[in-house]
């Protein structure tokens, strides 16, 4: 029995249980009634854009995403009769870049204007569940007056929103534009025309590769970011130019062969130089890369053993292969019909040491690669129709020097026309 007052009312075990229900609930409504007013100032923004991709290659590439992703063709490979098993004509069609975003914008916190968003696509994790859903972007800004902070999975450093390749495919002129988002802490200070930006970044979409193949465990065991700082000028909407730096440190291995424990690590610098022009007729976008041990970012390049200080122990020294790059990209800017083209060239240029043991890394065999995408988009209303060739041409080694650097040079190229259809959408 339950005695609620002197009357001696009895309740049943049911209306015990609303009852109690009832007084924990009312104060969580009378809760939300006073937080209405403030909720209401949250502003959600719905956007994305629907897209299919139809694409031919002259040639087997190396490609993630049964080929949408394209890095480079696939080297040359005779069968006993001497013909090439790689040069087959293929082609697919796919719809996994369309998009979906959702912009965030809330209460003001501690004097900043606060936003969020979240980004995915259908690009998946790998072939094995191409067409789930996965996440781009997911991250928190806080705006003062002068000053920016974001926090969670944004842009590589490297990859400079306002001035990156225009293409229509994804790639977006990988491996000679660096590509790729992970979690970062990015502050940036307003100065003027000026803008300073430190950057403290992990890996997740895209890893180091080495002895346990592609993880970002060789990154987390450094226990340290990737640290990045940039310096961007902007005068208007005219011009923008800007150089930044970056230094990484990964531990290839926290355990040799021989079952010692080790924490050698490898360290890595690279730098960026770009120049974004905008006049009435035309924009024109420039950059230099130089980068150490970048195969996270989907350039060419990696690392190598160049060492080996105790052979009973299996303790060993690391030096990272650096890589040079280089691209334009030009484009009219007209709104219904838009012309462009993009060039691009990377080099390997091998290690500072000389290499006594194996390799890790992407692309390493290849001594250079070069790219020439032209483009034409056709826009009406929220629609867009887009054609571009690639043709991407990449000198294979059939062996190295002792820099790493591939010698013995065999070209593989490849021709993929894409056409694509975009549709645009804002709620």
């Amino acid at each position: 029995m339950f005695y609620l007052n002197q009357k001696n009312i009895k309740l049943t075990g049911m209306q015990k249980s609303i009852f109690l229900v009832a007084i924990m609930i009312l104060p969580l409504i009378a809760l939300a009634q006073d937080n209405k007013k403030e909720e209401s100032k949250f502003k959600l923004g719905f956007s994305g854009f629907v897209k299919n991709d139809f694409f031919w290659d002259t040639r087997k590439t190396i490609a993630a995403r049964e080929g949408h992703f394209l890095l480079f063709p696939k080297p040359v490979s005779e069968d006993p009769d001497g013909k090439d098993i790689n040069t087959k004509t293929n082609f697919n069609f796919l719809s996994i870049q369309t998009r979906l975003s959702l912009v965030i914008n809330g209460p003001d916190a501690f004097g900043a204007k606060v936003s969020g968003k979240i980004e995915g696509d259908f690009f998946a994790q790998g072939n094995d569940n191409i067409n789930l859903f996965r996440l781009r972007h997911a991250y928190v800004k806080m705006n003062w007056e002068n000053t920016e902070l974001l926090l969670g999975q944004y842009w590589i450093p490297m990859f400079i929103t306002g001035c990156f390749p225009g293409t229509i495919s994804f790639n977006t002129g990988s491996p000679v534009q660096p590509f790729g988002r992970n979690p970062q802490i990015r502050l940036t200070q307003k100065l003027g025309s000026l803008k300073f930006i430190a950057i403290a970044s992990s890996q997740r979409d895209y890893s180091n590769r080495g002895i346990d193949g592609i993880t970002c465990e060789y990154l987390r065991n450094s226990a340290l970011p990737e640290l990045s700082a940039q310096i961007h000028f902007a005068k208007e909407k005219i011009l923008l130019a800007g150089i930044g730096a970056s230094c990484k440190q990964i531990v290839p291995q926290i355990e040799t062969g021989q079952g010692y424990a080790t924490s050698e690590s490898v360290s890595s610098i690279n730098g960026i130089a770009f120049l974004k022009i905008k006049t009435s007729p035309i924009t024109i976008k420039l950059e230099g890369v130089y980068g150490q041990n970048i195969p996270d970012v989907l350039s060419i390049g990696g690392f190598a053993i160049t060492d080996s200080t105790d052979i009973t122990k299996g303790f060993v020294k690391y030096s990272p292969l650096s890589t040079m790059s280089v691209w334009t990209d030009i484009h009219s800017n007209g709104k219904a019909v838009q012309f462009g083209i993009f060039a691009g060239y990377t080099k390997n240029l091998g290690s500072a040491d000389d290499i006594v043991g194996p390799i890790y890394g992407l692309g390493t065999n290849i001594e250079s690669l070069y790219r020439i995408s032209p483009r034409i988009m056709l826009n009406s209303g929220k629609v867009r129709f887009a054609v571009e060739g690639e043709y991407t041409l990449a000198n294979y080694g059939s062996t190295r020097d002792i820099k790493g650097i591939p010698t013995d040079l065999t070209a593989a190229d490849n021709m993929r026309v894409l056409f694509a259809v975009y549709y645009f959408f804002k709620i």
